[in-house]
């Protein structure tokens, strides 16, 4: 009984160990491209499904979200952009020009890819989910990089929490909607509520030119309160994160949701969701309290970007650099007890 106890403080301690080394979640790592112009993207777990809506959205209620799915952890960056490019997009006539950010703290691979079109998010989108060959997201029938998409027939929508005519059912990868980019941003999974900052905080962060959250300020930082000439920081340094692990969802570039401005995804032709702020925004464009704001599919902006969601996958998950040796730790422990025990 002596040695059976001890085991378990040894259990005990070695997983209090792997709360403080693990990030918030785990996260899975997929890798898209090939040779020089190969690029990976950090998807995050979003669990909770059916939590519910934000109570204190009056008239249009946000982030109850049936499903369980993954957010990408950093916005796209202009690297990805420019592989996407050499991959697929320069010989298909699908190549996506993204604005010169040298007046706004010069142009650099690892910032946000900015200036980049709804409609050509959407095609970066599924040539992720085609390159791997899954089912794209969007249905595309004309072949201009800028063109608007098709809607899909109701028996290939996404049917999942709802009809949504512009995602079909089978795609791997796609832009979040409204209620699951709000879900990742405010809801806090250990309480049920919904917090007022992406910093897993009620209180404003505070304005950085960039940072990961490890900083000074702790992880209630955000780049927002710069000068406009300043430019957004790098996807990696774009703030604290929020509840679920998500970094830069208040401030750096605001980002493209894939809902209608009147929410009902039956017409390409309406105006899509734009949320988050920027890096020149006060805090009240941060706040989940804020009024989402929309802009045409056809147009970008030099301080609009997009992250990419996916499917949830465990199977694949791959831990992060804690987990990993947290769980290497459990083991050499079982194999140091194990070994004690047939001593005895």
């Amino acid at each position: 009984m002596i040695r059976l106890a001890k085991f378990r403080y040894a259990l005990l301690a070695l997983f209090t160990l792997s709360v403080a080394l693990q990030s918030p979640v785990d996260a899975s790592v997929s890798t898209f491209g090939t040779g020089l112009n190969q690029f990976e993207m950090t998807f995050v777990e979003i669990g909770n499904p059916g939590n519910d809506a934000d109570p204190r959205r009056y008239g249009t209620p946000q982030g109850s979200v049936a499903y369980a799915y993954q957010l990408g952890k950093y916005e796209v960056s202009r690297d990805m952009i420019t592989k996407y490019n050499a991959n697929f997009g320069t010989n298909n006539g699908q190549a996506i020009d993204m604005g010169s950010m040298w007046r706004y703290g010069g142009t650099r691979d690892a910032m946000p890819a900015t200036e980049v079109s709804w409609n050509e998010a959407a095609r970066f989108v599924n040539w992720l989910n085609t390159s791997q060959g899954y089912q794209a997201a969007y249905n595309f029938t004309t072949s201009g990089v800028n063109d608007n998409i098709a809607l899909w027939s109701p028996d290939q929508a996404w049917q999942q929490g709802g009809e949504n005519l512009f995602r079909h059912k089978d795609a791997h990868y796609w832009l979040p909607s409204m209620d699951e980019w709000y879900k990742a941003a405010y809801y806090d999974p250990s309480s049920g509520n919904y917090f007022e900052y992406p910093t897993a905080s009620n209180t404003a962060p505070v304005g950085v030119a960039s940072g990961d959250g490890t900083g000074t300020n702790g992880n209630n930082e955000a780049v927002f309160f710069q000068y406009w000439d300043s430019g957004p920081a790098d996807i990696t340094q774009a703030g604290g994160l929020s509840a679920y692990g998500i970094m830069g969802m208040g401030g750096n570039v605001w980002e493209w949701d894939e809902t209608t401005s009147d929410l009902n995804n039956d017409y390409a032709g309406n105006t899509r969701g734009v949320r988050g702020g920027y890096w020149n925004s006060s805090s009240f464009d941060l706040r989940s309290s804020t009024y989402r704001i929309s802009g045409s599919a056809h147009s970008g902006g030099l301080n609009i970007g997009f992250r990419v969601a996916s499917l949830s996958d465990s199977v694949n998950v791959v831990p992060e650099p804690g987990s990993v040796l947290v769980w290497g730790l459990l083991g050499l422990a079982g194999v140091f007890v194990g070994r004690k025990w047939l001593r005895k």
